[in-house]
């Protein structure tokens, strides 16, 4: 093996520098050439992992905007015959078994007959100018056996001359319905019950506790909200009604609610404040919705008799009611009062209460409320 002289080192050494210089050309030019190499096209993503939900009310590029459709009001749930010959039962004891047992086996209406039947007219709750006018029909009758079926003709005639108690639909949403009466009268259980039923129908609701002044009040609205399956908006005991209504209207128009069913705080209807309070809570609820709210619904007692008439004069004078829900009627001699709130103050009745449960609320049908009050009691 020869010697490595200087001279074999140095031209060696040349010979991997010039190798070294190579490899770093070729290794820069494979990278410039991949820089000019166009860039991979990632595969487009399926149209679903893509798909951009509008926010709630937007319109698409190139649509016509469409006016929102009216609000259906429920279809009225049926009730039975049976449940209204139930509900009635006290209240016709009251009225139709008296006056059975006082016309049966008589030939004729004579003076003694009539002022008997003027006393039971008067008794049964039917307010005075209505049981002057049915005695006043009755005075032209020969026949005993003419009285029930003329009574009946005459009642139903009566509840045929209010205006209906059905609100035609609105175009604006949410439906807002505000619920008044006195303390006890039924308002909380009957918001409940109504809560269901548009619920039933399909409908989004929302409740307002609104009855701030009585902690209880908020918690019995609350457990009525969970068992009709509705949401509720409440505040702090003691906190403005005003408020909560507000926020409820804000929070079903927000998000695509159907109806706002509004409890307010018991009052006689001799308490100017708090009757001032309701109408601050429609001009605040006027602030979110110009037409809120669509419904006033008063809640009277159906044993309080003709002091509900009285009720239902003294609150109509304070606020634009719509309509009335007679509750506890199945508890009561003394439904005929529902001819004297038509007779003497001119208001539909809207809903009936016949029961405790939650389906026990019903559309007022003055031919089924008429047939059960005036059937014979062999019938019944």
């Amino acid at each position: 093996m020869p010697a490595l002289t200087p001279e074999i080192l140095w031209i060696g050494g040349g010979a991997l520098a010039a190798l070294l210089a190579a490899l770093a050309l070729v290794i820069a030019f494979s990278r410039a050439q991949k820089s000019r190499a166009p860039a991979q096209i990632a595969p487009p993503r399926s149209e679903r992992s893509i798909v951009l939900t509008p926010p709630e009310g937007a319109v698409p590029v190139g649509a016509t905007a469409r006016a929102p459709e009216p609000l259906a009001i429920p279809v009225p749930v049926p009730v039975a015959a049976t449940n209204w010959r139930d509900g009635l039962r006290r209240t016709r004891g009251a009225l139709t078994g008296k006056l059975e047992s006082l016309l049966r086996g008589r030939a004729s209406l004579d003076a003694a007959t009539l002022e008997e039947v003027e006393a039971i007219l008067y008794g049964a709750d039917l307010g005075v100018r209505t049981a002057e006018e049915l005695l006043q029909a009755v005075r032209g009758l020969r026949s005993p056996d003419e009285v029930q079926p003329l009574l009946a003709a005459k009642a139903e005639a009566l509840l045929a001359r209010l205006p209906s108690a059905v609100v035609p639909p609105s175009a604006d949403r949410p439906h807002v319905i505000l619920v008044v009466g006195v303390n006890g009268s039924g308002k909380t259980t009957s918001i409940g019950k109504l809560a269901a039923r548009y619920a039933r129908a399909g409908k989004r609701v929302i409740v307002a506790a609104g009855d701030t002044y009585r902690a209880a009040a908020i918690e019995q609205l609350a457990v009525w909200a969970q068992r009709a399956g509705v949401e509720i908006v409440r505040g702090e005991p003691g906190g403005d009604p005003a408020s909560v209504a507000f926020d409820a209207l804000k929070a079903a128009r927000a998000r695509g609610f159907d109806v706002v069913l509004v409890d307010t705080a018991g009052r006689l209807q001799t308490d100017q404040g708090l009757m001032d309070e309701l109408a601050k809570i429609q001009r605040v609820m006027r602030k979110e919705l110009a037409s809120a709210p669509h419904e006033v619904l008063l809640v009277l007692d159906g044993n309080t008799g003709q002091n509900a008439i009285r009720q239902a004069q003294e609150f109509k004078k304070a606020v634009t009611v719509s309509g009335i829900v007679l509750t506890k009627l199945d508890g009561t001699a003394r439904g005929g009062v529902v001819l004297g709130i038509a007779q003497e103050v001119g208001l539909p009745v809207r809903y009936v209460g016949l029961g405790e449960s939650i389906d026990d609320l019903a559309d007022f049908d003055p031919h089924a409320f008429v047939t059960a009050l005036f059937e014979p009691a062999e019938a019944s």
